[in-house]
């Protein structure tokens, strides 16, 4: 059975991705700060759940060891501290960009070490349209969501060519008044 590895696991686009893959024939892995909150979510889809603070390259090596071969590794932890960029707390926006642009690097590390050893694996890293156009008050979150898509870059020059594949997901940005755009 495949296994698929989603980091940074909540409620959101990445439970989507696990039901697809669980229904898809893939084992699932979930990880998240807190994994407790990820009990129905494991249940529903046969999930194993593991705690991982994705700044920490040490918990991330652990991760990657404990969840197995994943052919598929997603990436979508966010941290989001909000107000003007004069009153932002400097070590909050620290924390945002470790989580989401440094911790993207540790797990693209650790998934390229092991895909391209064995010859195939799939990465993905999800971004966020504030990553692409900013919104007031929400600078560190931008900042931090711009940066998956370098990791995946950086991969996919690496990979690509021999049978890889590593690539940055951004939701589509729907207008209010056009659901339908």
């Amino acid at each position: 059975m495949p296994q698929a590895l989603i980091i940074g696991a909540g409620d959101g686009l990445s439970a989507s991705l696990a039901r697809l893959l669980a229904r898809e024939g893939y084992g699932v892995a979930l990880a998240a700060r807190n994994p407790a909150k990820l009990a129905a979510l494991a249940a529903e889809c046969g999930a194993t759940t593991h705690a991982c603070d994705v700044a920490e390259a040490d918990q991330v090596a652990a991760l990657f060891a404990a969840a197995g071969e994943a052919e598929v590794v997603v990436y979508n932890p966010s941290y989001r501290t909000r107000g003007p960029i004069a009153e932002l707390d400097p070590a909050e926006v620290q924390r945002s960009l470790q989580v989401c642009a440094f911790g993207a690097f540790l797990a693209v590390r650790e998934a390229a070490r092991r895909m391209l050893s064995r010859g195939s694996g799939t990465i993905l890293l999800t971004g966020a349209s504030a990553g692409v156009k900013g919104y007031a008050q929400s600078a560190p979150f931008a900042m931090g969501k711009s940066c998956p898509a370098r990791p995946g870059a950086i991969c996919g020059t690496r990979a690509a060519p021999e049978g890889r594949a590593c690539g940055a997901c951004r939701r589509r940005w729907r207008h209010p008044q056009r659901p339908e755009a």
